[in-house]
């Protein structure tokens, strides 16, 4: 692909999470610093709701309200760039298709969390993804059980070092990447199998297994999808790896008809 439409977030003093479509895409902690990540399979042809959200809770945790008092040294600016054909994902050398600023003055209070929202028409049509129609979970909390056993049987897959489980669960999502980026499924496939496979003949994976007490199911774009957190916040599927370390594999599933689908 020529061209990758993506996100820039930068903060220093505070952080901040940038969202699209109601889905948090990065994050950016008080130490100052920039990410940027590619966001076709989270895009809608026309109107996008962009959210710059400042001193975000923890991801699954409820929000308390504080007032934060400026010292004129904080700040978060989210960017939705286009970059030119051949160049790096920078804002100079970029199209600037959207931005939200936030740098309030000293002495100026804000009530935290703070949001600040715009909303985007882009000029690349993209597909309209599942996820956009899948159906509202009103009450996430009355899976928690189905969600812990689905998860359980990708855990288990993955402790035995074998990846399709999570191959199969994942389809709709490496079928839907693929078209977003202009790639061959067949490689993104063959990737996540040879990462397990490595990781595991170097010590075998120990992901702890999902329970009622430990999973967390964070709703996102409004109940269409559900983000599987671990009680830190951090993805649900993960394990140590030799060397030190955590690897992750991040889950949100649809709820089609009683069935988990990991679609993003």
């Amino acid at each position: 692909m020529e061209r990758l439409l993506v996100l820039r977030l930068d903060t220093i003093g505070v952080t901040a999470e940038a969202q699209l479509n109601g889905v948090p895409l990065a994050r950016c902690g008080p130490g100052g610093g920039a990410v940027t990540v590619p966001i076709h399979e989270y895009t809608l042809s026309g109107a996008n709701d962009l959210q710059l959200v400042i001193q975000p809770p923890l991801p699954g945790k409820p929000a308390a309200p504080a007032p934060l008092l400026s010292d004129g040294q904080r700040g978060a600016s989210l960017r939705l760039l286009l970059p030119r054909i051949g160049q790096l994902a920078h804002p100079e050398n970029a199209r600037t298709l959207a931005q939200i600023d936030w740098a309030p003055a000293a002495g100026e209070v804000t009530e935290m969390p703070a949001t600040l929202r715009q909303t985007v028409e882009l000029p690349i049509a993209f597909p309209r993804w599942r996820w956009f129609d899948a159906p509202l979970v009103p009450e996430p909390e009355t899976l928690l059980p189905q969600a812990a056993s689905y998860l359980q049987g990708l855990a288990l897959g993955l402790a035995r070092g074998d990846p399709e489980p999570l191959v199969l669960a994942a389809r709709l999502r490496f079928e839907e990447l693929a078209q977003a980026y202009q790639r061959a499924m067949a490689d993104d496939v063959g990737r996540l199998r040879l990462q397990v496979q490595q990781w595991h003949a170097k010590a075998p994976l120990k992901p702890p297994m999902p329970t009622l007490e430990t999973l967390r199911l964070r709703p996102l774009a409004g109940g269409r999808l559900l983000e599987c957190l671990a009680p830190d916040g951090q993805p649900a599927l993960h394990s140590p790896v030799a060397g030190g370390g955590r690897i992750a594999w991040p889950l949100r599933l649809a709820v089609i008809e009683g069935r988990f689908y990991v679609i993003r």
